[in-house]
């Protein structure tokens, strides 16, 4: 897996395979799908872990892995599940050995070593078609996906991708590497699996900073970069302080040697970890994978879609149409029935207000009237579970009077009586989001834009209504402004709009704050209102 410069000698470890060109294995869609039931029976690997960790080239025996639980700093072991680079054989790696060291309380660190750059340093090796990369790389992930489910390794698992060094000045090989690990990505998320990349400090992890933030690349969840220079710690020189953090990275910090511990010798690599599982979408998934997703009319046919995220951009090619409400003045999704499907909430032109339950295929079923007449009410917002109760509840300004309302949901899909939060003239506020936990007290909080000057507000919530507003920023030329969730899954919830000059759609990541600069993450939302 490893690679060191010494006095101009390169060194590899023998994680590669030797001269045999192995065809990829690539399973059907429904057999990925249908091993995920028995993965899932053990938890996420590595799951939250921080400390020591080695990888060897062969998974140890069983004895031998009890034997350094009970005497060795390690509590993660690497294990090569899969790739066509493979090089070591695997007779201990079995579903059974999974469970047995999980269940001992080891973690396992899953490293696939799969095509490398077509001008990468190793001297042999399969390699990635550059003209196809990022086809290559999505046909990767699903074999990875395939070993993975195989083995026991559920859902939510960190798959991380052993890329070793090469020529990064060749650009037609390094845009090719940024293509495969690009496809990669974002088709583990499309199975709820999260992506981990290794590489040298000075070549592929140099590389993956410079697109950290390029619009339509899906980044690696987390990264696990090689420096043999024997100090413990996650941080470089190479990674700024603001990527991939908290709690997203991996260092190789020492190469292969020997140690021997309860009376046993393995040849291994020195890691340390810290890692932690990203915080669920919650708000916005509804393709129940983990991220959140964007859902849109189009406002010529009144067609509605759902566009899946993967953490980097929304998808326009993978939409799925979901249903079509021409005559909808207002559009929201939240689980009001709490079966774990995301539901629709309708109110007509004429004002009447319609329930309609999520279902598994991916649709809504029949309707239920919730309400005859509600036109008196302005930007109806789905704000969470403001009240705690465990039902999410919606929130809506009446015209008359500008005050401010929760009708908290209850018990048979249904609002019950409404309770004033907020008293005063409303009516100069727009763009109501419903933001989540925004500063993570506990309470869901709300987004307005003052429809004169563009300001926007956050007003936190508290139990029976708001604090004193902040200001967060501007959405001059925004229109649409939606929570999305955690869309990055960093742990703060994050807003998605449109610029209505041109119909890209960005996403403001939060900060607990505020929000960073808008990245563009599609095109095309012109003809689209409302986003929901």
């Amino acid at each position: 897996m490893l690679r060191k410069v010494t006095a101009g000698i390169v060194r590899y470890r023998r994680r590669l395979l030797a001269a045999v060109v192995v065809t990829l294995s690539v399973a059907p869609l429904a057999l990925i799908n249908g091993n995920a039931t028995a993965a899932a029976a053990l938890a996420p690997q590595p799951g939250n872990f921080t400390g020591y960790g080695f990888d060897a080239c062969t998974a140890p025996s069983s004895e031998t892995m009890a034997a350094w639980l009970a005497s060795s700093p390690y509590r993660a072991a690497g294990i090569y599940f899969g790739g066509n680079n493979r090089g070591c054989t695997q007779a201990n790696l079995t579903p059974e050995w999974v469970r047995e060291q999980v269940t001992r309380g080891w973690r396992l660190i899953p490293l696939y070593v799969g095509p490398q750059a077509s001008c990468t340093t190793v001297t042999r090796k399969n390699l990635i078609d550059d003209t196809q990369a990022w086809a290559q790389g999505r046909a990767t992930a699903e074999d990875a996906v395939r070993q993975a489910t195989a083995l026991g390794l559920s859902p939510e698992s960190v798959l991380i991708y052993d890329m070793e060094s090469y020529d990064s000045k060749n650009t037609v090989c390094r845009d090719g590497v940024l293509a495969f690990m690009n496809g990669w990505t974002a088709r583990l998320h499309d199975f709820g699996y999260f992506s981990g990349y290794y590489s040298s400090t000075a070549t592929g992890i140099a590389d993956q900073v410079a697109v950290y933030d390029k619009p339509g690349y899906v980044r690696p969840d987390y990264v696990d970069f090689a420096r043999w220079d024997q100090v413990v710690t996650v941080t470089d020189k190479v990674i700024p302080a603001g990527h991939w953090t908290p709690k997203r990275r991996m260092k190789q910090y020492r190469g292969g040697h020997q140690e021997t511990w309860g009376g046993v010798t393995i040849n291994i690599d020195n890691d340390y970890l810290d890692f932690a599982r990203l915080p669920a979408a919650k708000l916005s998934d509804w393709n129940r994978n983990g991220w959140s997703d964007v859902m849109a009319r189009t406002t010529s046919t009144g067609n509605l879609f759902a566009y899946p995220g993967n953490g980097t951009y929304i998808s326009e090619g993978a939409r799925s149409k979901v249903g079509v409400y021409p005559s909808a003045n207002a559009l929201l999704r939240m689980d009001l029935n709490r079966d774990g499907l995301t539901d629709l909430i309708v109110r007509t032109k004429a004002g009447a207000v319609f329930f309609y339950p999520g279902v598994s295929s991916g649709k809504f079923g029949a309707r239920k009237q919730l309400y005859k007449n509600m036109s008196h009410l302005r930007e109806l917002t789905a704000i969470g579970d403001f009240n705690r109760d465990g039902y999410p509840d919606l929130l809506a300004s009446q015209t008359s009077n500008g005050n401010v309302y929760l009708y908290p949901g209850q018990k048979g899909a249904k609002f019950g009586k409404r309770v004033a939060l907020a008293y005063g003239d409303w009516n100069n506020r727009s763009e109501f989001a419903g933001v989540g936990d925004f500063d993570r007290d506990g309470v869901p909080d709300l987004l307005v834009k003052m429809t004169s000057s563009g300001t926007l507000y956050l007003y936190p919530g508290k139990s029976g209504g708001f604090k004193a507003a902040v200001k967060v920023g501007t959405a001059s030329g925004l229109r649409d402004l939606l929570g999305v969730g955690d869309f990055d899954r960093d742990g703060f919830t994050d807003l998605a709009a449109v610029r209505a000059s041109t119909g890209a759609l960005l996403i403001y990541r939060g900060t607990g704050k505020g929000f960073r600069a808008g990245l563009q993450v599609s095109t095309g939302y012109k003809g689209r209102s409302p986003l929901f």
